[in-house]
């Protein structure tokens, strides 16, 4: 019997409505200036293979464009599931600090967040940039269902889940040739 070489137990935080986002194709790009709690003064991409973890708790159908705003039940403070399903791991291919708010307007078709939401992120922490994470998302085989620990909560972006998950056999919601032309038409704006 062999072991896999190709798994995981990293995994980036975010919500389940931009999880499920990138799950089915509607984007590749996250936009992130980090959790309350995270120990540096500023956001920092930890690691580049990552297991994809949806959040409840923080979504606001407000924040959202329309399209997704409806993909979202409030929960009240502290929610939780007792079992989270991760079914996506994700390869962050590209990072992009950004402060312009005209590149950010022009990034509007590239994300499902509304315009308030950028308003929101570039005030919160004004000195710092916006995060672009690019993202090459793979979806595994069959959801893994885990149990739910009090290390998985809080205003964190990275976690380390209690076991590993196994990367192998998985599939890319987009071919390289697709791919590559986002990140392409993203970049562009960015260093345009």
């Amino acid at each position: 019997m062999s072991i896999s070489t190709l798994q995981t137990n990293h995994a980036l935080k975010e919500w389940e409505v931009a999880i499920n986002a990138l799950e089915v194709g509607k984007t590749i790009l996250l936009l992130r200036k980090g959790g309350i709690e995270e120990v540096s003064a500023q956001f920092e991409v930890k690691y580049r293979q990552v297991l994809l973890y949806p959040t409840y708790e923080h979504q606001n159908p407000n924040l959202l464009k329309p399209d997704y705003s409806i993909q979202v039940t409030p929960v009240t403070s502290g929610w939780h599931p007792d079992s989270i399903r991760i079914g996506s791991w994700a390869e962050i291919t590209d990072i992009f600090a950004v402060s312009d708010a005209i590149k950010l307007k022009q990034l509007f078709p590239y994300h499902i967040w509304n315009q308030e939401f950028i308003t929101d992120k570039l005030k919160w922490k004004p000195r710092q940039p916006l995060y672009l994470l690019l993202l090459r998302v793979y979806l595994l085989p069959h959801p893994v269902m885990i149990p739910y620990t009090s290390d998985y909560g809080g205003c964190k972006s990275w976690i380390d889940l209690q076991e590993s998950i196994d990367l192998e056999r998985t599939q890319p919601i987009f071919n390289d040739t697709d791919y590559q032309q986002q990140v392409s038409a993203i970049a562009t704006i960015v260093k345009g």
